[in-house]
């Protein structure tokens, strides 16, 4: 995203001459057992991508598998979109991102993530979260071991 270091961002590598090194394939990891999320796996899926996404669940034996290092627990709690160089996106900057990497989204994304478009991109993120909590299933005794049960995650 034109190297921008915005907050839920993590650095992105440098190449030659030290400019950022192209995204080339993002992995979203989704909460699999919120139902606003399966929905905007499926929205995400039917895009025109500009930047292929693997849409992955959270916490699964293949989000471990992919992301040793990452703090799986962490992924449960907001959205997590991981770059094939190794950036890390989280809260609006996730959302921002996966816009960015679709055809039809990309302008807009460019606009939420200017400072003037980031309250909004943070407002989404908020009512996501508020209505995720809403209707998924409460996640373990909230001591931050995944005691969640996501599909694909072996318990």
């Amino acid at each position: 995203m034109g190297g921008a270091r915005a907050e839920g961002l993590s650095a992105v590598p440098d190449g030659p001459g030290g400019r950022p090194l192209p995204v080339e394939r993002l992995t979203v990891l989704y909460d699999a057992r919120c139902p606003l999320c399966r929905h905007l796996r499926q929205w995400l899926m039917k895009q025109r991508q500009l930047v292929p996404l693997d849409l992955v669940p959270a916490a699964s034996a293949e989000a471990r598998r992919r992301f040793p290092g990452l703090d799986h627990a962490g992924t449960l709690d907001e959205i997590t979109v991981v770059g094939d160089r190794g950036q890390i996106y989280r809260s609006a900057s996730a959302w921002i991102v996966c816009l960015w990497a679709l055809a039809e989204h990309r302008p807009g994304a460019h606009r939420l993530a200017a400072p003037a478009g980031r309250p909004f991109a943070r407002a989404a993120v908020l009512a996501a979260a508020e209505y995720r909590s809403l209707t998924a299933p409460p996640c373990g005794d909230g001591d931050g071991e995944g005691g969640c049960t996501v599909p694909g995650s072996g318990g």
